[in-house]
């Protein structure tokens, strides 16, 4: 039988052969790790293209309009119209306070008025006659002073005739009683040119008489506008809605003591709009009117359709409460944010409500 036999040089190349085999790698891993790459690059350019235009954060919430509804009359709550969450109508009455005290003011007012108001017409009337009296007066004053010059002059003749006549054909009584009757006459010519002086002054005593009427007049009007302050504070004891909404954060009962200014309740505007926070980086291209697209953390199926309404002239740090002052210590950069108001315009449903506050993630399309 003939013998195998392997020369030792020929093994060892064939193991030399058979390692290098091993070591080196086929090219099927390589035209898959370039798809790959491939892929990924495509990817990325896809996702580059379709959202380099487009703006997203998700520092945003929900913003509306919400005052705080409070009383301008102290008093007791006597009725409570509406309950927790209700919505409510412009000019609905939400709140009653005890009137009982506002309305004896107004009718206090009221009686202010009529009394003022009756004063006037008698001021009016006395004017009204001031200009037949006060001319009648003067022309009585004048026809006294005529009297009185009459009577002087029959006084004067009496004295001239006593005393030229022989004194034996009078007596001393006589002379006397003619001097006296003199006398008297001038005395009555001189209260009577006194009186016409005072009875002239016809213009002046009207004049008084108009100025009695304005006083009055004034009166009235003072009357008027007490009137009219306690009618708006018997108003001010009903608590109306400003303008449409929702109660929230109800803070009164039937009975409660109330003050002036004292928060009753909260009232939420239904209109709500978004308020996002962008990186300074980001406004670049933002301008009002760039279409929104808002999805709703509470809601995830809900998406809603808006656009840019404004963007805010500072930063969230500038009207902080304590803003950072950058002059002073070491500055370290920090990139600010923004708010931009998103205006809603679509997407709402009604038995999906926003309250204030809510998350939201706006996606904001640039042009």
């Amino acid at each position: 039988m003939a013998e195998n036999t392997t020369h030792p040089d020929a093994v060892q190349d064939n193991d030399k052969d058979d390692n290098n085999a091993r070591k080196r790698p086929g090219k099927k891993p390589l035209i898959i790790l370039a798809i790959v790459v491939g892929v990924m690059v495509i990817v990325a350019l896809v996702w580059w293209l379709l959202t380099r235009n487009e703006e997203t954060t998700d520092d945003a919430f929900t913003d509306g309009d919400a005052v705080t509804v409070a009383p301008k009359v102290a008093g007791y709550v006597t009725e409570l119209r509406v309950k927790d969450n209700q919505r409510v109508k412009k000019g609905d009455l939400l709140v009653v306070i005890d009137p009982r005290d506002a309305k004896a003011q107004r009718d206090q007012a009221q009686a202010q008025l009529g009394l003022a108001t009756a004063q006037l017409h008698q001021s009016e009337a006395q004017l009204a006659l001031s200009k037949v009296q006060y001319p009648a007066q003067r022309d009585e004053a004048r026809a006294q002073v005529l009297k009185a010059k009459a009577d002087l002059a029959n006084a004067e003749a009496a004295y001239r005739r006593q005393r030229g006549v022989d004194p034996r054909a009078t007596t001393q009584q006589n002379i006397d009683s003619a001097n006296a009757q003199l006398r008297s006459a001038q005395a009555q010519l001189a209260s009577a040119q006194a009186q016409l002086e005072v009875a002239e002054q016809v213009q002046l005593q009207i004049r008084q008489q108009e100025t009695n009427v304005e006083a009055r007049q004034q009166q009235v009007e003072q009357a008027k506008a007490q009137l009219e302050t306690a009618t708006l504070n018997l108003s001010w004891t009903e608590v109306r809605a400003p303008f449409d909404g929702f109660i929230t954060k109800r803070n009164v009962q039937n009975g409660t003591l109330v003050q002036a200014g004292t928060a009753l309740f909260s009232l939420v505007s239904p209109d709500v709009w978004v308020v996002a926070n962008f990186k300074e980086s980001q406004l670049a291209r933002m301008r009002p009117g760039n279409k929104v697209s808002v999805k709703v953390d509470a809601w995830p199926d809900m998406v809603l359709e808006g656009h840019i309404d404004s963007i805010q002239q500072g930063s969230g740090s500038k009207f902080a409460a304590f803003p950072s002052e950058n002059a002073t210590g070491n500055f370290v950069k920090i990139v600010q944010r923004v708010p931009v108001k998103i205006v809603i315009d679509k997407g709402l449903d009604a038995n999906k409500p926003l309250p204030l506050g809510l998350s939201v993630e706006p996606k904001v399309t640039l042009e």
